[in-house]
């Protein structure tokens, strides 16, 4: 791997993108200028975070900076999560899979579903009364 090389991924999750860039360094963790857990404040969103770069054991060996925006909270967590595993793909073609096997390269393409009308929410009818 070249020096001053810079490996791209793009996670997404509901509504949520996180464009992610590696370069090798000492492991930092930067996420919208900030760092992990002060960004998502939460131990386990930082968890799903970490994720990736914990199953290919390369913690320590790349600097990550992220952009991520839209969606709530843990949507970006999944998002940032499916970014990193991305880069790091294009970074080692042979982590492929084990990524794959730990289901982190794999799109999660659950979406809130739109509400109908006649309806309350999306599936939820009126209370039946038969007066």
């Amino acid at each position: 791997m070249p020096a001053e090389a810079y490996y791209y991924g793009t996670g997404r999750r509901k509504t949520s993108v996180a464009r992610v860039r590696l370069a090798l360094g000492d492991g930092g963790l930067s996420i919208n200028n900030r760092s992990a857990s002060e960004y998502f404040g939460r131990r386990d969103l930082e968890t799903v975070v970490t994720q990736p770069l914990r199953v290919t054991d390369t913690m320590g060996r790349f600097v990550a900076t992220i952009k991520v925006e839209g969606g709530g909270v843990a949507g970006q967590a999944g998002a940032v999560s499916h970014g990193i595993a991305r880069a790091l793909l294009a970074a080692d073609p042979d982590l492929r899979t084990v990524l794959k096997r730990a289901g982190l390269l794999t799109r999660d393409s659950r979406e809130k579903e739109r509400k109908k009308y006649g309806l309350k929410r999306a599936r939820k009818a009126p209370q039946y009364t038969k007066r």
